[in-house]
C-alpha cells in the first residue's frame, strides 16, 4: 500500500511532464483519475502486458479518453511499453497520441468521442457473458460525458442483458471544460439515476486508495446486475493552484508553474504532505 500511495504521487509528476514537454494535455481529468487507474491495473485487474490480447485478461475502456496522459503513465509502469517511450508523447511517429488508439500496447479501444466508451464495454461484456469467460469489464467515464444520450442506451442494454461482468465508473470531479456541471448540464444526482436504470452503485472518495480497492474488491457481487462506482475526486488532484480551478482542463503549465507543481509532489513524497 505504501508503494501504491508513493506511486499515485509519482505518476502525477511524470504526467506533468510529458504535458508540458509536449505542449498540450489534459491535465485537470488526468490528475483526478491517476488514483482510479492505480487500483485497477495494480490491485484489481487481471492481464498479462507480456501477451496484451490474452484472452482471459480483463479488459479496460477509457471512455473519456481525453484524460489519456495519466493512462499511459500507468499502463508504462504496468509494462506494456517502455517507461521511456512516455518522452515520446506527441511526437512525430509516436505510438502515444492526444487520445488512445490500439498502436499503444494494452489499450482495447480508439476513445475519445465522449459517450461511446460504455456502448463499447456493454458489447465486451455480453460477448464474455455468452462465451461463459471469466473476465471483467471496466469503463472510467467522465461526468460531463454522462450528458451524452448514448451512456443511457447503453446503461439500458446492460441492465437488460443483466451484465453482472461490467463495472462502470464515473470519475466525478464536478468539473468540464466549460465550467461546473450543474451550470453547463444537471446530470446529477448520479445514483439514483443509475439505480432506476437498473444498475448497483456504490460511492467512494475517488483520490483515496484504501477506499477504492474495499470498493473493488467487493464487485461484482451481485453478479446479474451492472455496477457502477461513483468515484468523488477533485479535478487537477496533488497540485494545490489546479485543483478545483476548469481552466486546466486543458491547458500546458508555463515553467514556473511547472516548476510549482513538482515541487508541491516531490514535498508530498518526502512526507510534507
Amino acid at each position: 500500500m505504501k508503494d501504491l500511495h508513493r506511486l499515485s504521487v509519482t505518476l502525477r509528476q511524470r504526467l506533468l511532464q510529458i504535458i508540458y514537454h509536449a505542449g498540450g494535455g489534459h491535465t485537470g481529468g488526468s490528475l483526478s483519475s491517476v488514483d482510479i487507474l492505480i487500483a485497477l491495473y495494480f490491485h484489481v485487474m487481471r492481464y498479462r502486458p507480456e501477451d496484451p490480447l490474452w484472452p482471459g485478461r480483463d479488459r479496460f475502456v477509457l471512455s473519456k479518453g481525453h484524460s489519456v496522459e495519466g493512462y499511459y503513465c500507468v499502463l508504462a509502469e504496468a509494462g506494456y511499453f517502455p517507461r521511456e517511450e512516455l518522452d515520446t508523447y506527441g511526437k512525430f511517429n509516436s505510438r502515444l497520441f492526444g487520445h488512445p488508439t490500439m498502436k499503444t500496447p494494452g489499450v482495447e479501444v480508439p476513445t475519445g468521442a465522449l459517450g461511446h466508451g460504455l456502448s463499447v464495454g456493454v458489447g465486451m461484456a455480453i460477448a464474455g457473458k455468452r462465451d461463459g469467460a471469466a473476465y471483467r469489464v471496466y469503463v472510467l467515464m467522465g461526468d460531463g460525458e454522462q450528458a451524452e444520450g448514448s451512456i443511457w442506451e447503453a446503461a439500458m442494454a446492460a441492465s437488460h442483458y443483466r451484465l453482472g461482468n461490467l463495472i462502470g465508473i464515473i470519475d466525478y470531479n464536478n468539473l468540464q471544460i466549460s465550467g461546473n456541471l450543474d451550470t453547463v448540464m444537471r446530470v446529477a444526482p448520479f445514483a439514483e439515476r443509475w439505480t432506476s436504470f437498473g444498475w448497483k452503485v456504490h460511492d467512494v472518495e475517488g483520490n483515496n486508495l484504501d477506499r477504492l480497492m474495499e470498493v473493488f474488491d467487493r464487485l461484482p457481487g451481485d453478479t446479474e446486475r451492472p455496477n457502477l462506482v461513483i468515484a468523488h475526486t477533485t479535478k487537477g488532484k496533488g497540485v494545490s493552484f489546479m485543483e478545483n480551478n476548469p481552466a486546466w482542463h486543458h491547458r500546458v503549465p508555463t515553467p514556473d508553474e511547472y516548476e510549482k507543481a513538482q515541487a508541491e509532489l516531490a514535498s508530498a513524497l518526502r512526507g510534507g504532505k
